[in-house]
């Protein structure tokens, strides 16, 4: 059985996810934590549910979602995996960091790259890579097809959609993300976003101001 946590960190209020299954392995997706607060918080779930951390994984690699990349890492010693094509995006929030008033930012580089088609396993379980650009050039979403839940970053929200006016950001490219691959999953796949609450496919797909396709019901 897969089990999602959602903690909600920093200034920007972005939402972190422990993901584990029965076996106690588990990755941990944007890490937003920053605050040493933020940090136990963190921590203090992981070893009382006594999750044995595989991987650190980034939808995109923004500011908000990588702030606590480098506690992971350096805490849990396990590979750092993103897009190829969000290397650049993580490598400019040096950068800008300060500017953003945290200046003790401390960069961290992936170890390998996710592709399309790919999965990350652990324990027993299969994450499928979804390719879903647009809010950033090279953002993935994770599937995991049993439980029909899609961790989807900054792509879709419920009732709003990720912004485009970043560096790297397309409109008509995250509205073809979101109809060629999130809107072709089953309407009842929940959606773990970057932010906000969790939604259904299917209701996006109805009532979602930016990229409703079908009709309420």
């Amino acid at each position: 059985m897969l089990h999602i946590e959602k903690f909600t960190f920093n200034p920007f209020e972005e939402n972190t996810y422990v993901v584990y299954d029965e076996t106690g392995a588990g990755v941990v997706i944007d890490p937003g934590c920053f605050e040493p607060q933020e940090k136990l918080t963190l921590e203090r779930f992981i070893t009382e549910n006594k999750i044995q951390i595989q991987y650190l994984l980034n939808t995109h690699c923004h500011i908000d979602h990588v702030l606590g990349n480098s506690f992971v890492k350096e805490k849990y010693q396990v590979p750092f995996l993103i897009h190829a094509q969000e290397e650049p995006v993580l490598r400019s929030v040096k950068a800008y960091a300060p500017a953003y008033g945290f200046s003790h930012y401390h960069e961290v580089l992936p170890n390998q790259f996710l592709s399309p088609g790919q999965t990350v396993d652990f324990g027993n379980t299969s994450l499928e890579i979804l390719f879903v650009p647009g809010h950033s050039p090279g953002h993935v979403a994770f599937y995991h097809r049993d439980s029909r839940s899609l961790l989807s970053g900054d792509v879709l929200f419920e009732r709003s959609i990720g912004r485009t006016d970043l560096p790297g950001g397309n409109f008509d490219t995250l509205i073809q993300s979101i109809h060629t691959k999130v809107f072709s999953l089953p309407d009842d796949v929940i959606l773990y976003p970057g932010h906000g609450n969790t939604t259904t496919v299917g209701d996006e797909k109805a009532f979602n101001p930016f990229c409703a396709i079908t009709q309420p019901k």
